[in-house]
């Protein structure tokens, strides 16, 4: 089967060039007041993107550190944490029954697998064929037309809701997945030419049969996990709000809230991760990446993810043999209270003149409008995942966290709760200007496809089209101070 997947992440102009109470996140509250005019202004130069919580590291570990105020206990948690995110899981039945359970089906052995130095996977190197081509890090989602029992998007019925490359000792991998690009030759207002390359993905080698043929299949890269539990932080009603200033202005910038099925608040809550805002916490989204990615079953995600089709799948041994969960609930709340604590790394260059006149642009450019540069955070959404260290904090995150129609070039045509075909989540812009030093690449964009931060903006378009189109008329010295603040972040 062969996809023209896409699809980007983000919204408005910069984007991916690169919690509060559960009572508050039921369900969308009644219009507030007019919020004030001043919700997208520039961050004061002189702000920690974490607040107190900011680390100041700039090599290959400064996406690893912990928040810079967490107590000596929580150190130890985060270090317990940080054991089980990087660690291979081995197939059952093993002699270490604390790491078994591989499988059946997976996209890594391990969190670190895709989400390596905490960082950013990128997409396999297609343009050398005689080089390996490894999948961990791009996660192909899978649906067909309809929703689920919760309104979620409605698992392909041989394959899941994922497309998975291995497979465990007599367990067929899914298949397997090729990369084409087609090109994108365009030229700024100074005529400076640019290419863009256009991936499109092939599934075969199916190990099950054929997909049902109204399969949507939409890639997403692994981000980097720094400051989510910060983010996690931010009050629901400072989200819903810059829903309501966009909606007030005259522009096309008109974001979106999503809300999901939360595993762990068993209802529907406001969306914050995941490339569609298709994750409400950070506990489920660990949760269903740990039964998902590596087949490790959670208290919340007791059930592996085989189909019906899939008999070898469902005969495969279990971890702990047979009995209950893979992942016992002390350990899989020490992960996620890993992610909630890695910090976000200090700014580097902030009084220099080119990234001071690239800020200028950035809001010139309405990219501010989708990249909302600060909030104050709130309570952790579940305290005893996270740590009060992200309470009350001044963060400058540079994302709204709402959808956005970001055109038809990045659409992957797959809905995922309230998201459309069309819609991305605003990605975060800090730490982007560390990940050739943490990762070793710069790609960008939900699918890795955008080669830096100048191709991210060149992609966007919808309601991003405009800022697009502000970034094209600027000179080579304006788009080089561009990039320098989006790298300062």
């Amino acid at each position: 089967m062969m996809f023209r997947c896409l699809s980007l992440t983000a919204a408005a102009c910069a984007a991916l060039l690169a919690g509060c109470s559960l009572q508050s996140q039921d369900a969308p509250p009644a219009a507030a007041a007019t919020p004030p005019p001043d919700l997208f202004a520039p961050a004061p130069a002189d702000a920690l993107p974490g607040g107190t919580t900011t680390v100041f590291a700039t090599g290959r570990n400064a996406f690893s550190l912990p928040l810079a105020n967490l107590s000596d206990e929580e150190r130890t948690r985060f270090v317990i944490g940080n054991s089980f995110f990087k660690r291979n899981w081995v197939q059952a039945p093993a002699s270490t029954t604390a790491r078994d359970g591989l499988g059946p089906h997976f996209l890594a052995r391990s969190c670190g697998g895709c989400h390596v130095q905490d960082g950013r996977a990128q997409p396999p190197d297609f343009h050398n064929p005689l080089a390996p081509q490894p999948f961990a890090g791009l996660l192909m989602r899978l649906s067909v037309p309809g929703t689920d029992a919760h309104g979620g998007p409605k698992h392909e019925p041989v394959y899941g809701d994922q497309f998975n490359t291995m497979g465990i000792s007599g367990v067929k991998g899914e298949g397997a997945v090729r990369i084409r690009y087609e090109h994108i030759n365009g030229q700024f207002a100074d005529g400076t030419p640019y290419q863009l390359e256009r991936p499109v993905y092939e599934l075969h080698d199916l190990a099950y049969g054929p997909m049902a043929a109204d399969t949507m299949v939409s890639p997403r890269i692994a981000p980097q996990v720094i400051g989510l539990g910060l983010l996690e932080a931010i009050p629901a009603s400072e989200i819903l709000a810059n829903a309501q200033a966009q909606a007030l202005t005259d522009g096309p910038i008109k974001g979106q809230p999503n809300y999901v099925w939360d595993a762990y608040g068993q209802r529907m809550m406001l969306g914050r991760f995941g490339w569609k805002a298709n994750v409400a916490s950070l506990a489920h989204q660990t949760g269903g990446a740990f039964q998902g990615d590596i087949g490790i079953t959670s208290p919340h995600f007791p059930q592996q993810t085989c189909t019906p089709t899939q008999t070898d799948c469902l005969q495969a041994p279990h971890g702990k043999g047979g009995a209950g969960v893979e992942i016992e609930e002390h350990a899989i709340n020490d992960v996620i209270f890993y992610q909630s604590t890695l910090a976000p790394p200090a700014r580097r260059n902030t009084k220099d003149a080119q990234v001071l006149q690239g800020e200028k642009l950035f809001h010139a450019a309405q990219c501010a409008q989708c990249h909302r540069p600060s909030y104050r955070t709130d309570a952790p959404l579940f305290p005893t995942l996270s740590s009060k260290a992200v309470s009350g904090q001044t963060i400058t995150p540079y994302t709204d966290m709402l959808l956005h129609d970001m055109g038809d070039a990045l659409a992957d045509g797959r809905p995922d709760f309230r998201a459309n075909g069309r819609q991305w989540r605003t990605p975060p812009l800090w730490g982007i200007g560390l990940l050739d030093a943490v990762n070793n690449h710069q790609r960008l964009l939900h699918d890795g496809r955008a080669r830096g931060v100048l191709e991210a903006v060149l992609w966007h378009g919808g309601e991003a089209q405009d800022a697009r189109d502000r970034v094209l008329q600027f000179s080579a010295e304006d788009r080089a101070a561009l990039v320098k603040f989006v790298e300062s972040l």
